[in-house]
């Protein structure tokens, strides 16, 4: 197993893929770095991007309101992509972060080859909605 591989394969969301599979989305992803300030997602803009976190911290805000904090293993990205709608929310880097990014082709390639990543996507994918409804209410 590749280095990429052994470390994408302690990435929670990744933990349950064979090895194929690590390998095979090795070899879709792309790494970022992205300096601490640095705006990841705008909220209201459109998505083309799923990126994760594989070392430093985010913010996540809603409307200008901080309703979480990211750091290693966390994703973001999936609802824009998977909805087609706009971001919902601003993600800015709390500190220096590398990232894993896939584009739109490639997140649906990700989804198209594993059904068990795809499940936790989706699953993860509703919490994230259901947690921005709470806040709106909050």
């Amino acid at each position: 197993m590749s280095v990429q591989t052994l470390e994408l394969s302690f990435i929670p969301v990744f933990s349950e893929l064979s090895k194929r599979e690590l390998k095979a989305l090795v070899g879709l992803m792309s790494s970022v770095a992205a300096p601490e300030g640095k705006v990841l997602t705008t909220q209201g803009e459109p998505g083309r991007e799923f990126m994760i976190i594989e070392d430093g911290t985010a913010r996540v805000e809603i409307d200008g309101r901080t309703v979480a904090h990211l750091g290693p293993g966390d994703f973001m990205g999936e609802l824009s992509l998977i909805t087609g709608d706009p971001r919902t929310a601003t993600v800015t880097a709390t500190s220096d972060v590398m990232l894993r990014v896939l584009n739109r082709r490639e997140f649906s390639s990700m989804l198209d080859e594993s059904p068990r990543l795809c499940r936790k996507i989706m699953v993860a994918a509703v919490k994230r909605v259901q947690q921005i409804e709470h806040s709106k209410t909050s």
